[in-house]
């Protein structure tokens, strides 16, 4: 199992003057960020903002300008990132015959699963998900699961890696409440007792009040970013979501 590490809250993921354009056309322009591990970062804006393609561009799914670095300040050197990531939804066939036990294993190895079936790493994959209190899913069918579900699933493998940086692109999309509580709170536990930081996507402004740590409002340029209460109180943010009659 992962081992607990508690924050130290001396690393740090930069974010340098990112810009992507696609087409001809500038979707993202100057994008600065300043990301501490035990933190969650939660980017908010209105549809067609480029939260999406921030995420994609942080994992290098897409070309940009700038640099993102993760910056190790005890001793200076600069250190290669590893991400978790989550994506927005997962599309799975029904009746596919695979359990959660033989896709995350899959996820780990290039090893055909039928390989992997001794104790230490079906041990290990329970453990993560008993993280997010998914262990009893384990052997069921990926095609079963709910939305709640699945979503814990993906998170499970997404810290497998241990990775400096989790992100998470709208991942409760189509989750019911009580789903929504568990996974803000399961967020909300994870920065506070990994060594690492959280960059969410979310359209949730009530849950992004109670839980985020700093927030980013995004439309193509960061228009304003700082704790919960400096954006939402700020201008910028009135104009985007009163003044533009934006849906939360």
């Amino acid at each position: 199992m992962r081992k607990i590490i508690r924050p130290c809250g001396l690393h740090c993921i930069k974010v340098n003057h990112l810009g992507v354009a696609l087409g001809g056309q500038e979707i993202l322009t100057d994008i600065n960020l300043h990301i501490h591990c035990g933190s969650l970062n939660v980017v908010i804006g209105r549809n067609g903002a480029g939260k999406s393609t921030l995420i994609r561009a942080i994992l290098g799914d897409i070309a940009h300008t700038g640099n993102i670095e993760f910056k190790d300040r005890e001793n200076g050197h600069i250190q290669k990132l590893k991400i978790g990531y989550v994506p927005q939804s997962m599309n799975v066939e029904k009746q596919t015959p695979v359990s959660v036990y033989d896709m995350i294993a899959s996820y780990q190895s290039n090893v055909p699963v039928f390989l992997m079936r001794g104790k230490k790493i079906r041990r290990e994959i329970e453990e993560h998900l008993e993280i997010f209190e998914a262990g009893y899913l384990l052997d069921k069918q990926v095609c079963n699961l709910s939305g709640g579900e699945l979503q814990r699933v993906l998170l499970s493998m997404a810290l497998m890696n241990s990775p400096n940086l989790l992100l998470l692109d709208e991942p409760v999309s189509g989750i019911d409440k009580n789903g929504m509580e568990l996974f803000y709170k399961t967020i909300y536990n994870l920065k506070k007792n990994y060594d690492l930081a959280v960059i969410l996507i979310s359209h949730d402004l009530e849950y992004v009040k109670q839980y985020a740590d700093k927030v980013v409002l995004l439309d193509k340029s960061v228009l304003r970013q700082g704790s919960v209460r400096e954006v939402f109180q700020s201008p910028e943010f009135a104009q985007v979501f009163e003044g533009g009659k934006e849906e939360a």
